[in-house]
């Protein structure tokens, strides 16, 4: 009898422990929530709202710079002085500068015959002309696939030049940095880059060349991206969203207005004299594109965007993939930015306007507080304000603000528009990864310099894809986001709590993003394909 008493008092002895837990923490939220909790929070929500302020008014102005490009119709070729360049009969193709073509990859088995072909089939005479493959694979069937499709071309008659080296320091800076110390460089005049993904059709040259001949001043000429896989799923549709802005709208303005923008690292031709000037290629960072963009900037040269000239390419088609993309495309920009802001700040080349756009528009707002302010207001300090209501969040900041920003954004994929939910539920769970990756990037903490090759998966080569049958997404097992599921869990537990006490009406969105959070967690992200 005793015994059984025992066990039928063990359960309530249990519901007494863990209701004294629960009151024992109500108790600490209640004394620290409003000495502490509550000033925080008003001062968070303060720092996003400046943030999204600055955020609104740079799309704001970019839009209405964009409008008047298109309404007054000013194209490069009404800026900058372009015709064709004209054969001579005395001097033959030495009228013709002379132009190297770099083709950076490592271990690129599914794109490697893709690039190298498209590089051979640009149209330009032939002795004018020099293909560089630079090979840093470390696959040795690879590397030999690749030798052997170089000597497949040089069979041909094509000036291709297959050159490797002994280690990887500096990777893709490194490797072009190499590339430009080979003897028969000294005779090249232009140098034009492409990702081993990338497929310039044959009339590139005749369309770059020709700004760079005519104009002096001109260090760049940067031609637009065009996804061959956008269609694939889901994913790539989203990221097409994102860089169909970056495309159609910021390097439209940056090269409209101030003649300068972040070089892509790739679809584009230098003059070797601009390059050499700047200091040719660093590593000190993983955006060295941008890093030698900005550096021949502020020795006074100027750049032309091309947006009518399209290169074809590949997007990362894997979750893997696309987030070591994005880390190395977020903490880099930060990291330059820590390097090169006093550099910028006591430049003499250059106007004060110009280091203003520099150091502000184009480094501050749109490298750091644009992924800031995504994930830490609308992931954490909004749903935040539904359990401390005492802080309120004015419905401008909240509701009106986003709305516009987000409308401006989809702006360069109008077919798309139908999928801005979607797409905005994803920036928000990438914008995680990048705000980790910018304050990784200041800091410069232990992964500031991970570089990371984006696999591509040949789904630029016609029907190769189809032929070869794809990994799966996701396989129970593999390695959980700790950070997403957590967020998503925070998220989920805002919902829950607005649902059932708050007055703001605010968990339909927090029950959704936190789903989203909690999709991404679990390293998948649905194949769906969506209708056009």
């Amino acid at each position: 009898m005793e015994r059984f008493s025992a066990t039928t008092i063990l359960p309530d002895t249990f519901e007494g422990a863990r209701d004294d837990i629960a009151s024992q923490m109500g108790l600490i939220w209640g004394q620290i929530k409003a000495p502490l909790i509550v000033p925080l929070l008003k001062l968070a929500v303060v720092l996003c709202l400046i943030m999204s302020l600055m955020l609104f008014i740079e799309r704001v102005y970019m839009g209405i710079v964009i409008t008047l490009v298109k309404v007054f119709g000013r194209k490069p070729e009404k800026s900058y002085k372009w015709e064709p360049i004209r054969d001579d009969v005395e001097l033959g193709n030495s009228a013709y500068p002379m132009v190297l073509v770099q083709i950076p990859m490592y271990n690129e088995r599914e794109v490697y015959q893709l690039s190298i072909g498209a590089a051979c089939g640009l149209s330009w005479p032939s002795d004018r002309i020099i293909i560089q493959v630079l090979d840093d694979s470390t696959d040795p069937t690879i590397k030999d696939l690749v030798e052997l499709e170089c000597q497949r071309w040089a069979s041909k008659g094509v000036n291709i030049k297959y050159e490797i080296r002994d280690n990887r320091n500096g990777y893709k800076a490194g490797a072009l940095k190499e590339g430009m110390k080979r003897s028969y460089v000294k005779h090249c005049d232009y140098v034009a880059i492409f990702d081993a993904d990338f497929q310039p059709e044959p009339d590139f040259l005749w369309r770059t060349v020709p700004f760079l001949v005519h104009n002096p001043e001109l260090g760049l000429v940067q031609a637009r991206w065009k996804f061959v896989n956008s269609d694939e799923c889901l994913m790539t549709r989203m990221q097409e969203m994102s860089l169909d802005y970056h495309f159609t709208v910021e390097q439209e303005v940056g090269s409209s207005t101030y003649a300068f923008f972040g070089f892509n690292g790739t679809a584009g031709v230098w003059r070797i004299a601009a390059l050499n000037e700047a200091g040719g290629w660093k590593d000190r960072t993983t955006v060295e594109d941008m890093d030698l963009a900005v550096r021949a900037s502020l020795k006074g040269w100027k750049f032309v965007y091309l947006s009518n000239l399209k290169v074809k390419n590949e997007l990362p088609s894997t979750l893997k993939a696309y987030r070591y993309q994005q880390h190395r495309w977020s903490c880099g920009p930060a990291n330059l930015f820590r390097k090169m802001a006093m550099e910028i700040i006591k430049n003499k080349k250059v106007t004060t306007w110009k280091k203003v756009h520099v150091i502000y528009s184009f480094f501050f707002v749109r490298k750091i507080v644009a992924h800031i302010i995504t994930f830490v207001f609308y992931c954490v300090v909004l749903p935040a304000t539904v359990i401390v209501p005492e802080v309120q969040v004015p419905k401008w900041g909240a509701v009106y603000i986003p709305s516009v920003i987000t409308l401006l954004n989809a702006v360069g994929t109008p077919r798309s528009l139908h999928l801005l939910v979607f797409w905005i539920l994803f920036e928000n769970v990438m914008s995680l990864h990048r705000t980790k990756a910018t304050i990784i990037g200041l800091l410069e903490t232990s992964r500031v310099n991970e570089w990371v090759v984006t696999e591509k998966l040949g789904d630029a080569l016609k029907g190769k894809a189809a032929k070869t049958p794809k990994k799966p997404r996701f396989k129970i097992g593999e390695r959980l986001h700790l950070l997403e599921l957590g967020v998503g869990a925070y998220l989920f537990f805002c919902g829950c709590y607005d649902f059932l006490f708050g007055k703001n009406h605010f968990f339909i969105y927090l029950f959704i993003q936190a789903i989203a959070f909690f999709i991404m967690g679990f390293g998948y992200v649905g194949t769906f394909v969506p209708n056009s």
